[in-house]
């Protein structure tokens, strides 16, 4: 079961970092955007850490407080849960 989540988390991550970085690449060339729903939606079942990563890297919704508080927040929200979880 841990390997499964495991595999889950890194591929929910790697989608939501590709995702978060096409926004962006779509926002430079004022094209059709991913909602900030389906973003925020992406981090909160486990591409936390990958949304992070791309805010940081690209500079992606780091003008959104929503983005820049909540983001972070998600993500030490999950790793305090699979914390609790393992420990």
């Amino acid at each position: 079961m841990l390997k499964i989540a495991l595999v889950y988390l890194v591929l929910i991550n790697i989608i939501t970092f590709i995702i978060y970085v096409d926004d962006k690449r779509r926002a430079r060339r004022s094209r059709w955007r991913t909602s900030e729903a389906t973003l925020v939606t992406l981090a909160i079942i486990g591409g936390s850490l990958g949304a992070l990563l791309a805010m940081i890297l690209f500079h992606h919704k780091t003008r959104h407080t929503s983005f820049v508080i909540g983001i972070p927040t998600i993500f030490i929200t999950q790793l305090i849960f699979a914390y609790l979880m393992l420990g």
